[in-house]
């Protein structure tokens, strides 16, 4: 048993807790040091960097766990999440769609391939994403609005429809907002009031 390993990782577990994310930090990087094969300890590592939006270090170290663990789909989809928050579309969806190769039903990974796209204007390929995460999700207002967003961008108003029907069984307040953003005050009779 590698005791420095386990010594560095109660500490660092303390810190998070207590939300001392640098001592945390300093902790789960010796942890790493003291087992260079833990990709766990990279994985906490990048975490902390993520959640104080150091999207560079985030990126180099779930990129490290990822070199130790290459089939961990919930690290792909965290890669692809900072590598979007840092501007990399490319790279982002490239995290993605490893994150999707490796767990088809990672919902948060179709969402997250399918906000990249859209923000590059493949509003058609956003769509197939977005529906995809929207399926596995069904009460997830976000997905569905987004889809509902790129079928409009796609010009496609009976898939729109679609959307604003399914929102008003689920959630009211996104087939509203669907209504006036996709500019379907034709189906606003369909609201409840």
């Amino acid at each position: 048993m590698n005791f420095d390993q386990l010594r560095y990782t109660l500490r660092a577990n303390f810190f998070t807790w207590l939300g001392r994310d640098e001592q945390a930090l300093a902790a789960f990087v010796e942890c790493f040091k003291a087992n260079p094969r833990n990709a766990e300890a990279a994985r906490s590592v990048a975490w902390l960097h993520a959640r104080n939006k150091r999207w560079p270090a985030a990126a180099q170290w779930f990129e490290r766990a990822l070199a130790l663990e290459p089939d961990h789909a919930d690290t792909w989809f965290n890669l692809g999440y900072v590598q979007h928050q840092a501007g990399h579309a490319e790279a982002a969806l490239e995290a993605f769609g490893k994150a999707v190769a490796g767990n088809p039903k990672l919902d948060r990974a179709w969402y997250g391939m399918g906000m990249v796209q859209a923000g590059r204007g493949d509003h058609a390929a956003a769509a197939e994403s977005l529906r995809r995460a929207a399926e596995l999700q069904p009460m997830n207002g976000a997905a569905w609005y987004a889809l509902g967003m790129a079928e409009y961008h796609c010009s496609r108003p009976e898939a729109v429809k679609a959307v604003i029907e399914h929102c008003i069984r689920h959630d009211p307040q996104t087939a509203r907002r669907l209504v006036q953003d996709a500019q379907r005050p034709d189906l606003a009779h369909l609201l409840p009031n």
